[in-house]
């Protein structure tokens, strides 16, 4: 299923009961879709992930509430897991992200986690940023990464620009 968000072409895959992935694509084609053969259940939660998506980007949704599966490492789900801890309008750094860890020492191996989130939006690898305060790392573009920050940040504290 393809959604055209404010951000680019979002292509979400559903196995089974969840949704296991979230890619950017450049250029909708008619091998994208691929929705009209699911089974009905796949696509109860295609249409709640919509549903969600369309509140997330019109600012009234700030949590997700969807069921979601990725497969990796205890410690990337370790990681994916704190991701969602970082609230709305909020960011923390690959150190902080690492302290929350329970080791400061492991901020590459958290930086390598979080960039191979599958979930993006949902699972807000988004939030993390370099100890400077600057915009690094974004598997679908910094620009992308800034227009999401400035748009939780514009619902969440009134302030349209913060990068």
């Amino acid at each position: 299923m393809l959604y055209h968000s404010p951000v680019g072409i979002i292509k979400i895959k559903v196995s089974g009961n969840y949704i296991c992935e979230l890619l950017y694509i450049d250029e909708e084609t008619k091998s994208s879709s691929g929705d009209d053969e699911l089974p009905s259940k796949e696509k109860k939660i295609l249409q709640k992930c919509i549903k969600q998506f369309d509140e997330y980007f019109s600012g009234k949704r700030k949590i997700f509430d969807l069921p979601v599966q990725q497969t990796g490492t205890a410690f990337q789900q370790k990681v994916w897991k704190e991701l969602i801890t970082i609230p709305f309008g909020k960011t923390i750094s690959y150190l902080q992200l690492a302290q929350r860890l329970g080791d400061s020492k492991s901020i590459r191996a958290a930086a390598s986690a979080n960039g191979r989130n599958k979930l993006n939006i949902i699972v807000p690898c988004h939030r993390v940023i370099g100890s400077d305060g600057s915009l690094v790392g974004y598997g679908g573009g910094l620009a992308r990464k800034k227009w999401l920050l400035n748009h939780e940040n514009k619902f969440a504290n009134g302030v349209s620009l913060l990068f």
